[in-house]
């Protein structure tokens, strides 16, 4: 075998890896996390193994063209940032417009995929969902706000509601706080890393928060926005059992002094290490939604029919 043939399967790996990059996999990650314990909720115990799964499948199909989408249209901000500049397209491993290609394809696929395998609703949301991060957040606020990640973050919000649609064909109002749950999580969640990276928004010419205001305005803003997830995670208690609720308490009282932790050593002057509370707050989000999914496949009695 020539060398020409001993390399070609490592270009083909290589290539293969370049694609699947695109698709940002960890980020997809939020989708199993939250959309498989909303589609238990929405009925509680009895769904359809195969339905869940057809979303799944529909869901990262979405989330894999938005962000596809996405590294098209900050390929160049990702050239100047450290954290982003081994992405595909910062190395240019990956061309353009073949980008472009297979980020339609995904998110065009995606739609087809819930609309014959769920309902149409769920299709629709997931386009919704593509064209607000492609449009709204990365086009439009990203560059232009510090107030980016808040508004932005409704993107990341939106798996809870297309696994709700899916088994329900509705909207209801357990979805919408669960939807509230991730969109006030976000802003401390991105806002700890961003702490760790501001030089590099500063560089790239991205105001995220750390990067325009304080350390204090900063912590105080993830304050107030750790109380707000708190608050709707335990909203979410009227439609849940007794093991949700436990899990909810304790993990948001964590929650909550991790924050104030942060918040208190910016105020102290004391250095502070924020991608603590980042990691943490990964953690916070999978214990909560992991009990949701739990409480919600045993049925237990909810408070609203004890």
């Amino acid at each position: 075998m020539s060398i020409r043939e001993r390399g070609a399967p490592s270009r083909i790996r290589t290539t293969f890896m370049a694609y699947v990059g695109l698709t940002k996999p960890r980020v997809i990650e939020l989708l199993l996390v939250t959309a498989i314990p909303a589609m238990l909720l929405a009925h509680r115990g009895t769904v359809d193994p195969l339905l869940i799964l057809n979303t799944l499948v529909g869901g990262m199909l979405a989330a894999a063209g938005a962000n596809t989408l996405n590294c098209v249209a900050d390929a160049d901000i990702d050239k100047v940032m450290k954290r982003t500049a081994l992405r595909p397209l910062a190395r240019a491993t990956v061309p353009t417009r073949n980008a472009l290609i297979f980020g339609l394809i995904l998110s065009v696929g995606s739609f087809f995929w819930l609309w014959t395998t769920t309902n149409l609703l769920s299709g629709v949301l997931a386009v919704v969902t593509i064209a607000f991060y492609v449009f709204v957040y990365t086009l439009l606020l990203k560059r232009r706000t510090s107030q980016n990640v808040v508004w932005g973050g409704a993107a990341g919000c939106m798996p809870v509601m297309i696994g709700w649609s899916a088994v329900t064909g509705t909207i209801e109002w357990p979805a919408l706080v669960m939807f509230a749950i991730i969109f006030f999580w976000t802003p401390p969640h991105t806002w700890a890393l961003a702490m760790r990276y501001k030089d590099d928004y500063r560089a790239a010419g991205v105001p995220m928060l750390p990067a325009v205001a304080t350390e204090r305005e900063v912590t105080r803003q993830i304050l107030i926005y750790t109380w707000l997830t708190v608050f709707a995670t335990l909203a979410l208690v009227l439609a849940t059992g007794w093991l949700y609720a436990v899990v909810a308490l304790l993990a948001g009282a964590w929650f909550l002094v991790m924050a104030h932790q942060l918040y208190s050593g910016v105020k102290r002057g004391e250095a502070v290490k924020p991608l603590r509370l980042f990691l943490q707050s990964n953690n916070y989000l999978a214990v909560v939604f992991c009990a949701l999914a739990v409480d919600s496949a045993l049925a237990l009695p909810t408070l609203l029919h004890l």
